[in-house]
């Protein structure tokens, strides 16, 4: 019953009628099963990526791996970073430094080195980034060669001509596996990479545009989905490429990459995609036919990964603010690594016999 045709198809269609019939290349569902496998070899070729390439560009631009220094071993302390807080109140700090026999600050010291040994390394970060990069100019330049000679390129209205009975062309079907199992593989490799603030977001947002694309080819909605694509990649290498001039300390090329991203972002994802794509789909079905569930449904999720759109869009506008007022620090979505102030064992506040009363010293026990 799930797969009842009143369900996903247009009235007086069957899913006969969408098989391959009469020289018409319909698309099938089990053309999309090779996703899956194209997604872990991403993966693969991932890491070949990031070792032997990203690694390398990273080195020119003048990124290194920072050496650590890791927390030393403490039950006591680690228990608490694990089970309670990684981020101790003052008075947390002063009662464990009586159990543990350590000065508070050694106490404040070792939670800032133990928080430092989860965050992710700016090379980490950069050979994420230089990832995605590569992919979403491949992708941009792919979906444009895919789509440019197209005629509802130009006029929206002609993605439903003659739907559903709209034959793809191998290049479609090819953009479709492409896009759909890279996807795949983000989310997939979503628990390693860096995970930023808004991970449940990325999370919703990668299901969503895989249930679009599974759904939009399986119902032969090919035309815009593709059309979805190239609007989503548009802007994506844009903040990639800033990500990694701010990795490397490029602080201009980053805010001049990062504004021209952010007006692409908002042509593209607050302008383009809702009142041309989302009307598309909302608006001129309703001259096909009557409408139907999938109808409801395919609509339910655009306007979700529009949501999606203005909430990065408020963030974005943010980062602008920041970027004007000089500012501008790195991705807000992640964690900033602490500076461990006393590498060499001294407190900034107590060098060169400078206010030695505000170090604290309880339990009698001299810092190091």
């Amino acid at each position: 019953w799930f797969w009842w045709h009143k369900i996903w198809l247009p009235c007086n269609y069957t899913w006969t009628d969408l098989q391959d019939t009469g020289g018409l290349a319909l698309p099938q569902a089990a053309h999309l099963y090779v996703t899956v496998p194209i997604a872990v070899g991403f993966m693969i070729v991932r890491c070949g990526f990031e070792r032997f390439i990203a690694t390398p560009v990273a080195g020119a631009m003048g990124i290194r791996n920072k050496a650590r220094r890791k927390a030393r071993p403490n039950p006591l302390l680690e228990d608490c970073f694990t089970s309670c807080s990684k981020h101790p109140t003052q008075a947390e700090i002063y009662g464990l430094a009586k159990k543990s026999n350590l000065t508070e600050l050694q106490v404040e010291r070792w939670f800032r080195r133990r928080r430092n040994q989860d965050r992710p390394s700016v090379l980490k970060k950069f050979q994420e980034s230089c990832w995605r990069f590569v992919f979403y100019l491949c992708a941009l330049v792919g979906g444009v060669a895919v789509l440019y000679d197209k005629p509802w390129f130009y006029e929206i209205w002609l993605v439903w001509e003659n739907y559903p009975k709209q034959s793809y062309l191998l290049s479609q079907y090819w953009y479709y596996v492409i896009e759909l199992s890279f996807y795949w593989s983000l989310l997939f490799s979503e628990a390693s990479d860096v995970r930023r603030k808004d991970f449940k977001v990325q999370v919703i947002h990668h299901c969503s545009t895989i249930f679009l694309l599974n759904f939009s080819w399986c119902v032969n909605y090919v035309r815009v989905g593709t059309m979805t694509l190239l609007v989503h990649d548009v802007s994506d290498f844009l903040l990639e490429a800033a990500k990694m001039c701010s990795y490397a300390g490029w602080k201009t090329s980053c805010n001049v990459l990062f504004v021209i991203f952010a007006l692409m972002f908002i042509i593209t994802r607050l302008i383009i995609f809702p009142f041309w794509i989302i009307y598309a789909t909302v608006v001129y079905p309703l001259y096909i036919c009557p409408t139907f569930f999938l109808y409801y449904l395919f609509n339910m999720i655009m306007f979700t990964l529009q949501t999606l759109h203005i909430y990065w869009s408020y963030l974005i506008f943010k980062m602008v603010k920041k970027v004007l007022r000089g500012n501008m620090s790195g991705d807000d979505r992640s964690d900033k690594e602490e500076d461990d102030v006393s590498e060499d064992g001294d407190d900034p506040c107590v060098k060169n016999g400078a206010g030695a009363s505000k170090h604290r010293l309880p339990n009698g026990q001299p810092d190091h």
